[in-house]
């Protein structure tokens, strides 16, 4: 069993910052990429940034410049960090990891339960 949690989302005014965290847990061998997306409403879900093990990120137009995402593979976690936030970036932020669970295992992906990030004007 794998779960992914996050927290750190919340209501805050534009122009503010955000910093969303992710922690992965259970049976877990190894992670590869790690990322959060968003999905707000009547929209289709979207990628906002990802790391892979190694540290290469990778970043949505949009958010670029304003959001960094790391992570710490000992913690297996991966962080968001959103400064200069906009209203347009009001969304349910969903992490997602790139996980085996044994050597042999497949690479399996996962999704947390989403947190929202609510970004009035």
């Amino acid at each position: 069993q794998v779960q992914l949690v996050e927290s750190g989302g919340g209501s805050v005014q534009s122009g503010g910052s955000l910093r969303l965290s992710c922690a992965a847990s259970g049976s877990i061998f190894s992670i590869n990429a790690m990322g959060w997306y968003r999905q707000a409403p009547g929209k289709q879900r979207e990628l906002v940034a990802q790391i892979t093990t190694g540290g290469s990120t990778n970043y949505a137009d949009s958010v670029k410049g304003r959001f960094t995402v790391s992570r710490d593979n000992a913690k297996n976690m991966v962080y968001l960090q959103m400064n200069s936030l906009k209203p347009e970036d009001t969304a349910v932020y969903y992490c997602k990891a790139l996980i085996r669970r044994s050597s042999g295992d497949y690479l399996g992906q996962y999704w947390g339960q989403g947190t929202q990030v609510t970004v009035s004007s």
